[in-house]
């Protein structure tokens, strides 16, 4: 479902700013207008990102393989920091290095109508698709504070178009606005200034978007309710003695990778651990189903605290093989 949403969301997104970049372009080419080429390449920049976003959910609900045993779900995050690359180097460069131009070599706008009627079709369009983006990701926050929500939400889709169609029409009023004041008071500076503002906002808003993509990119953990949830449920387990170390995740917006360390009853069979092992991830499984694949490591509160202080005194990576101290049980034989 979460999928099917996001796709209707970027496939809205994509017709309206294909529409809408052919529209700006042809009246940027017949007016002269340098906010209104800004606002042609915003526009396909934004048709490009949504094509690229399409294609990241389609490679990432690729099924693992040998190569990627946990599966593709990474790649979409990857496409979404390309998305922000590409907005940046290419929307907002070329905005802000032909606004500099036009600053420096001002050239009246010839027909500024043709500029009006496209920028209020443009506005309609352009709102319509954010609507349709911010319905999803209301849906999605369910009351939440807007900003705690966007920073830690695992699909980026639905906010990467949501931030996309905003920077959209606040560049849109600010070319209209850049347009009418260089008509109105013959000041065709004014239209450059417009184009290198609207290249700001797209290098903030790229700027945004690859900061959340790193993040996800580079490894986070599932949101703090989760986490809480699934400590619960490993502490409530049959035999657990006690919760040594959990670990989280995300390899897509609904996959999680689970990590345990438990310390078990010294006086349960091996049996009988493995039917609490199944257990225990059939209940995590039921509570959270974006839990795909969960694996338990079965070790002494003793054991476990000893790996971690070599760990933490720099042996990194090595200390688990050569520098952990042998630990000596104190517990009674069974």
């Amino acid at each position: 479902m979460a999928a099917s949403t996001s796709k209707n969301v970027i496939f809205a997104a994509l017709a309206g700013n294909l529409a809408i970049a052919v529209t700006k372009l042809g009246a940027a080419l017949f007016t002269g207008s340098a906010a209104m080429m800004s606002e042609a390449i915003h526009s396909g920049v934004d048709t490009g990102n949504q094509i690229i976003l399409l294609i990241g959910l389609r490679r990432a609900a690729r099924p693992a393989n040998v190569g990627h045993p946990f599966g593709h779900g990474l790649q979409l995050y990857f496409y979404t920091f390309v998305v922000a690359v590409l907005i940046f180097g290419v929307g907002a460069v070329l905005s802000i290095t032909h606004g500099i131009e036009r600053i420096r070599s001002p050239e009246p706008i010839q027909n500024a109508w043709v500029n009006y009627i496209v920028l209020g079709l443009s506005v309609l369009f352009e709102g319509a698709s954010w609507l349709v983006a911010l319905n999803a990701f209301n849906k999605q926050r369910e009351g939440r504070p807007f900003f705690a929500v966007i920073r830690s939400s695992k699909d980026p889709t639905i906010f990467t178009v949501l931030f996309e169609d905003t920077a959209a029409l606040v560049g849109l009023v600010v070319a209209l606005v850049g347009v009418v004041c260089s008509h109105l008071f013959d000041l065709p500076v004014l239209d450059g200034v417009a184009s290198v503002v609207i290249g700001l906002i797209l290098a903030i808003t790229a700027g945004f978007l690859a900061v959340e993509s790193q993040s996800l990119l580079t490894g986070e953990a599932a949101d703090p309710a989760t986490r809480e949830g699934i400590e619960a449920i490993a502490r409530a387990a049959p035999g657990v003695m006690g919760l040594n170390d959990a670990r989280t995740m995300h390899f897509g917006p609904n996959e999680i990778l689970v990590c345990l360390s438990l310390d078990f009853r010294d006086d349960l069979t091996a049996a009988e651990v493995e039917d609490t092992v199944a257990g225990l991830e059939h209940r995590i499984r039921a509570a959270y189903p974006q839990a795909g694949r969960i694996y338990v490591e079965a070790q002494s509160l003793a054991s476990h605290a000893a790996v971690r202080a070599a760990v933490m005194a720099g042996g990194g990576a090595g200390a688990l093989v050569d520098q952990v101290p042998e630990v000596v049980s104190t517990r009674p034989a069974s």
